[in-house]
């Protein structure tokens, strides 16, 4: 279907094109670029680019800003001002792309927000830094560790606590579409020894008692609640709290989040905290299928 289709709308293209004569043959390179450039305006951003390395037909075409305008959220423009610090007034739309593609780091390093290359999806990370974390200032039940292992390159670890709540909030323009919110949660506190990835879970303690409820509130009266029993160590995993859905391309969301296990008849322990993350909904089928997802 897409081979049939490409082949007409070429033919269609030449046929209108002067510079081709009945008789001619014409190569890859021979196309003109504003085909070229109605064409590949189907695909997705990589496949775009790799095409691009064609020729200079395709170089050329890959970088119409009509071609990556459609590839752009519809609300790019606020995301810019958002989190680009300084825009040229020339930068053509493939750039702005992958400008919004970067990682980049809002409120003193404790946000990192970012465009999937692939889709265009809007993606977020919260530290837990930038999470209200009840006793995080107290190293006799909390410390902050340096990891490789966390894109903020630090962790919050827990020792042992009675009262366990985390809570967040955050507020961003995300432009139309499903979203899921999880935290990033591990059992047990990594090392390496020799090269190896060894995991300490002496402390992991309590949460085999009680279910983890997480819940999620947004400005506009969506809420979501899920429970979930944290009881495989040593590996990283995204658990779900709940997904929201933005409607208004031009509107600002508020979220707030939370975490407790508030049964005080027994102490936890053990659990490292990195990060929420907010991912278009598709993105549940990648965790799922990576086995990087909980809650689900």
């Amino acid at each position: 279907m897409g081979a049939s289709f490409s082949a007409l709308f070429f033919t269609d293209c030449l046929s209108s094109d002067s510079s081709f004569s009945s008789s001619s043959s014409p190569g890859l390179g021979d196309f003109p670029e504003s085909c070229v450039a109605s064409i590949i305006g189907y695909l997705d951003p990589p496949e775009i680019c790799k095409l691009a390395k064609l020729n200079r037909a395709f170089r050329g075409a890959s970088w119409a800003d009509f071609v990556w305008e459609s590839k752009l959220p519809p609300n790019y423009q606020i995301l810019v001002d958002k989190i680009i610090p300084f825009v040229p007034e020339n930068l053509g739309k493939r750039d702005i792309y992958s400008r919004l593609c970067r990682v980049n780091t809002l409120e003193g390093g404790t946000k990192k927000v970012w465009l999937d290359k692939s889709t265009g999806g809007v993606c977020m990370a919260i530290s837990s830094k930038g999470l209200h974390v009840t006793g995080i200032d107290d190293r006799r039940y909390w410390n902050h560790i340096p990891t490789d292992e966390s894109r903020f390159h630090s962790i919050a670890y827990l020792q042992q606590i009675w009262w366990f709540e985390v809570d967040g909030e955050v507020e961003f323009p995300f432009p139309p579409g499903s979203y899921s919110v999880f935290f990033r949660l591990q059992l047990g506190r990594a090392s390496k020894r020799f090269g190896r990835r060894i995991i300490n879970s002496e402390n992991i303690h309590g949460w085999a008692i009680k279910p983890v409820r997480f819940q999620l509130w947004t400005s506009d009266g969506q809420y979501a609640t899920s429970q979930c029993t944290l009881n495989e160590p040593g590996k990283w995993f995204h658990y779900h709290m709940g997904d929201f859905n933005v409607e208004n391309p031009n509107s600002w969301t508020k979220i707030k989040l939370s975490m407790t296990q508030i049964d005080c008849t027994h102490t936890k322990g053990g659990l490292c905290l990195d990060s929420v993350v907010i991912y278009p909904s598709k993105f549940r089928e990648r965790l799922k299928h990576k086995g990087f997802l909980k809650c689900f």
